[in-house]
């Protein structure tokens, strides 16, 4: 996307709203201020900054989310660090590309996508749906025997999502449990990693045992 943007007063006014000390909660506020304003989003977008790039996020019309913009939008991601973009990209789902049929059809695409961001969404949104009690589509034996076959050589930010799907399927599904069990077993993703208080660990034995456990109490 151009950055030869002459930025329009007020997004400049917005930009001057945000800083090192902005929260996420912050941002949400202003946005609800905005409402929708995908002009005023593709200004911001085009700061290449961090928070102005979230908020963009929040104000975008999903209805003008092509897949060449959202091909676009994953790109300029690119020059972000890791956290940063694999933050944006959960945002955006979470915020924008949830809300349409047409975009969740899009994320449901993206399995094999040439784009690690699409392809970890495309398993986080799988995740997603069974963490949030939905119904899942009945594509739970071919998302099982995906993960078995390409976690071990998956890029990070896609394992992370790939292995957050095998345990919720592994929590849910108890005709799957002892085949994600495995999964984690095999690859040792996550094994021995320390976690907060009161967190579950990603370790795939340990996340199933624990989120069962609760849902037996």
């Amino acid at each position: 996307m151009s950055t030869e943007i002459k930025l329009s007063s007020k997004a400049e006014e917005v930009l001057s709203q945000i800083n090192s000390d902005t929260k996420l909660g912050d941002l949400r506020k202003i946005a609800k201020e905005i409402k929708r304003d995908h002009e005023l989003a593709m200004e911001l977008w085009s700061s290449e900054k961090y928070l102005p790039r979230l908020l963009a996020v929040l104000i975008m019309d999903k209805k003008l989310l092509t897949e060449d913009v959202l091909n676009e939008l994953d790109n300029d991601m690119q020059t972000h660090t890791v956290d940063e973009r694999n933050n944006i990209m959960d945002w955006l789902m979470a915020n924008q590309l949830t809300k349409s049929k047409k975009l969740i059809t899009l994320m449901e695409s993206w399995q094999n996508s040439p784009s690690a961001l699409q392809r970890r969404v495309f398993w986080y949104y799988q995740a997603r749906l069974r963490w949030t009690g939905q119904t899942p589509p009945d594509n739970t034996e071919d998302l099982v025997t995906a993960i078995e076959a390409n976690i071990a050589q998956e890029e990070p930010e896609v394992q992370w999502a790939m292995n957050f799907t095998a345990g919720w399927i592994g929590v849910y599904d108890e005709k799957y449990r002892e085949r994600c069990i495995k999964i984690g077993e095999k690859t040792g993703l996550y094994k021995g990693e320390m976690v907060s208080k009161g967190c579950t660990p990603n370790y795939l034995p340990e996340f199933i045992e624990m989120e069962v456990n609760k849902r037996a109490k």
